[in-house]
């Protein structure tokens, strides 16, 4: 398993190796030993999956606060996904900053996101699943969002992303400027 730190800190992308033969592969997908030294220590709460039949599908930016606030490591196990992960911690140098990658099955590859990061994603392909570990609980009290286009962050987004396929919370969140200081950033 290998785990690539990206440009924003803190975001990780972790790739298994598929080791494979004629008949398809295997792949360790996760291992706690490998994450807490790459990654640190959590504890995963909940495992969650969603299907996006139609591609082109958006969801997102959503994030949830303390005390219930959330990491993600996130997978695609059906079609192919992109990704985004939003820096939203007060006092970042990267605040504001985005990073996205291509989710496949076939590629296996998987973004962990901490706590302090917006996370949203477009499905590329009809029936697409995504499938996510998390650190905290869902509660509807915590869960916060941020408008997926907002032009202060400038989420390039892939020419199959569609806004009529937001959900009506989606379609209403606020912008990054709008946005009260849920997290802060510490080194």
């Amino acid at each position: 398993m290998e785990v690539q730190p990206l440009d924003l800190l803190g975001l990780k992308l972790i790739i298994p190796r598929h080791i494979g033969d004629e008949r398809g592969y295997f792949a360790e997908t996760f291992r706690t030993d490998v994450f807490a030294r790459e990654c640190g220590d959590w504890t995963f709460v909940q495992d969650n999956e969603s299907l996006s039949a139609r591609a082109g599908t958006v969801r997102g930016l959503h994030f949830q606060t303390e005390p219930y606030a959330q990491g993600k490591l996130v997978r695609c196990t059906a079609g192919a996904l992109f990704d985004v992960a939003v820096d939203i911690r007060a006092g970042s140098p990267t605040y504001g900053q985005w990073v996205a990658k291509t989710l496949t099955p076939e590629n296996g590859r998987q973004l962990w996101i901490p706590a302090g990061f917006a996370h949203g994603f477009c499905s590329l392909e009809p029936n697409t699943v995504i499938a996510y570990k998390v650190t905290g609980y869902y509660s509807a009290e915590c869960d916060k969002g941020l408008a997926w286009d907002d032009p202060a962050i400038g989420i390039v987004w892939p020419d199959v992303a569609h806004p009529d396929t937001l959900s009506s919370k989606d379609r209403q969140q606020p912008r990054l400027s709008e946005l009260p200081a849920y997290f802060s950033w510490s080194e």
